[in-house]
C-alpha cells in the first residue's frame, strides 16, 4: 500500500470498513516499513509477526480501529502474547500470565498488535538508549538526535510511518517528551483516567499513566474513549467524563483564559526556538478568540522535583528487587545499567517515613498547582526547554541518580515542564505546532485543571484545525517505503 501513511488510524479503519483494503494488507504494509526503517531508528522489538498475521486474518472485534496495525510499549503493559524486556537485561524475555486491563481494552478496538517499542531501562529518562536493544533509538527527523523517552520507540515508530498510533506511558513526560521530539500529538490524561490493573494498583505513587502517541488528535481521542474508566478494585478513580473525548472534538472551547509561560516554571530562560514556539502559539490562540496573559505557576517546583526523584528511585529499586526474586538470585554484573544502579543506591538511604514525606510533598504540590489555575483555564509553555537532545547526552551510564535527574545538566533542566503535571495529576498535552530553523520538531505544552480532559482535547483539536501538522514528515524517512 503505497499511500499507507496518507491516513491516520481512523482513516485506515474506514478503508477496512469500506472493504477497500484488508487488515492483512495493512499489516503487511506496516511490516514492510519496519523492514525499511527499523534498522535506522531501532524502535520496534519483540515482534510477533505470525501471531499478528493470524489475528489480522480474523475475525476481529468491531471497533473504531478494526484492522489497524498497532504497537505497544516494551514497558508497563502486560500482554501474555507479547514477551517484554522492560528496557533491561534483567527483565529480558519476561512473559506474563495474563493481560493488563488496558491492553484488553485496546485490543477490543480491533487493532492488530504485532510487537513492542523500545524504552529506557524501567522507563527512567528522556532518551531511549537501553543496551538490551543493541543501540539507541534514533529520531526520524535527525538520526543523531534522540526520539525521546521513555516512550521513545513509540514516538520513532509513529514518526517513521510504521504505525499511525502507538501505545505509550507517562510518569514524568514519557509520552509528551517523545511527542515533542518526533513532531507528534501526545496526551497525558487526568490521573486514574485509565486502568492500571490487575497487576498494579498505581505507578510511581499515582504519577504514571498509560496513553498514546499519534499523528492526529482524533486517533488519540477515540482510543482514549475506548480505554477510559477504572478497573475493578482500583484504589481511586478520575472524575467521570461527560460525552467523551471524541464528542469533545466537535465542541471547541471558546473564550478561554490562557496563561502563557515563556520561561521554565522557575523563571529560567529556555532555548530561543522553544520560546518562539510558545510566543507563536500565544498569538495563534489570541487570533482564535482566547484571552492570553503572561503566567508562571507559583508552586514549590524544586521540592516537587526532589520528591519525584525519591519516589522514582524507590519504584525502580522495588522493580529490580522483584525481578531478582522472580529469578531466585542476586544481582549480577550486566543485569542493569548505571542509572538503575544509582536509583538503587539512592533508595537504600530513603526510609519508609522519607518515602511518605515525598508522597506528601507531591500531594501538596498538586494543591499548589490547582491554586495556580484559579485565574486561568489553560497553561501554555514549551514541552521541552531545548530541541531534541543529541544521542548520548542522557545515556544510562551515570550512577548518580540525583545528578541525572535534578543536576544542572540533568533531566529536569532539559524537561522542566512535563513532570509537574504527573505530580499534580492534571491533564496535559504536547502539540506539534513548531519546527526549528534546522527542521527539528518543537512541541508546545498545554495543561488544564484536574478532570478537564475534554476541554483540553477540544482545544488541541481546534489548534490542529487552525495549524495542521499531519502532512509534515521527516525528510530522512520520506513517504511510503
Amino acid at each position: 500500500m503505497d499511500d499507507y501513511d496518507r491516513f491516520d488510524a481512523t482513516g485506515l479503519a474506514a478503508l477496512v470498513a469500506g472493504k477497500q483494503i484488508t487488515p492483512s494488507e495493512l499489516l503487511e504494509a506496516a511490516l514492510t516499513r519496519v523492514d525499511a526503517h527499523n534498522g535506522a531508528i531501532n524502535a520496534v522489538v519483540n515482534e510477533r509477526r505470525d501471531f499478528a498475521r493470524q489475528r489480522a486474518a480474523g475475525p476481529l472485534p468491531e471497533g473504531p480501529f478494526t484492522g489497524v496495525p498497532f504497537l505497544i510499549k516494551d514497558l508497563s503493559i502486560e500482554a501474555k502474547d507479547f514477551p517484554a524486556h522492560n528496557g533491561s537485561h534483567l527483565f529480558k524475555g519476561t512473559r506474563y500470565a495474563g493481560n493488563a486491563e488496558i491492553f484488553d481494552r485496546m485490543q477490543g478496538t480491533g487493532v492488530v498488535t504485532f510487537g513492542r517499542t523500545t524504552s529506557p531501562e524501567l522507563g527512567v529518562g528522556p532518551a531511549t538508549e537501553s543496551v538490551v536493544y543493541g543501540g539507541p533509538t534514533r529520531n526520524p527527523w535527525d538520526l543523531q538526535r534522540t526520539a525521546g523517552g521513555s516512550s521513545g520507540g513509540s514516538g520513532a515508530a509513529v514518526a517513521a510511518g510504521i504505525v499511525p498510533m502507538a501505545h505509550g506511558s507517562d510518569g514524568g513526560g514519557s509520552i509528551r517528551i517523545p511527542a515533542s521530539s518526533c513532531g507528534l500529538f501526545g496526551f497525558k490524561a487526568t490521573r486514574a483516567r485509565f486502568p492500571d490493573g490487575p497487576y498494579a494498583g498505581e505507578g510511581w505513587a499515582g504519577m504514571a499513566i498509560d496513553g498514546l502517541l499519534s499523528r492526529s488528535v482524533r486517533d488519540s481521542a477515540a482510543m482514549m474513549d475506548a480505554c477510559a474508566g477504572s478497573d475493578a478494585g482500583a484504589p481511586y478513580v478520575a472524575p467521570p467524563l461527560g460525552a467523551g473525548f471524541v464528542a469533545a472534538l466537535d465542541r471547541p472551547p471558546a473564550g478561554l483564559r490562557i496563561g502563557l509561560c515563556e520561561t521554565t516554571f522557575t523563571g529560567a530562560a529556555i532555548d530561543p526556538a522553544c520560546r518562539t514556539a510558545v510566543q507563536n502559539t500565544g498569538a495563534l490562540l489570541e487570533s482564535m478568540g482566547h484571552h492570553v496573559v503572561p503566567a508562571c505557576p507559583q508552586a514549590d517546583h524544586l521540592g516537587m522535583m526532589r520528591a519525584w526523584t525519591k519516589i522514582v528511585a524507590c519504584g525502580s529499586a522495588l522493580s529490580i528487587r522483584k525481578g531478582l526474586e522472580a529469578k531466585g538470585r542476586a544481582l549480577r554484573q550486566g543485569d542493569i545499567e548505571g542509572v538503575a544502579r544509582g536509583a538503587m543506591a539512592l533508595a537504600q538511604g530513603i526510609s519508609g517515613a522519607d518515602y511518605l514525606e515525598a508522597v506528601g510533598q507531591i500531594h501538596a504540590y498538586g494543591r499548589q498547582m490547582a491554586a495556580a489555575f484559579a485565574d486561568i483555564d489553560v497553561l501554555v509553555s514549551a514541552t521541552l526547554a531545548e530541541p531534541p537532545a543529541r544521542i548520548g547526552r542522557f545515556g544510562h551510564d551515570c550512577e548518580d541518580f540525583e545528578a541525572f535527574r535534578i543536576g544542572p545538566d540533568g533531566v529536569f533542566a532539559y524537561s522542566p515542564f512535563c513532570a509537574a503535571f504527573n505530580a499534580s495529576g492534571q491533564p496535559a498535552a504536547s502539540v506539534p505546532l513548531h519546527w526549528s530553523a534546522d527542521g527539528l520538531p518543537i512541541g508546545v505544552h498545554l495543561a488544564a485543571p484536574f478532570g478537564a480532559d475534554e476541554m483540553l482535547i477540544g482545544l488541541c483539536a481546534a489548534l490542529e484545525t487552525a495549524q495542521p501538522w499531519f502532512d509534515r514528515r521527516p525528510a530522512l524517512i520520506g513517504r511510503g517505503t
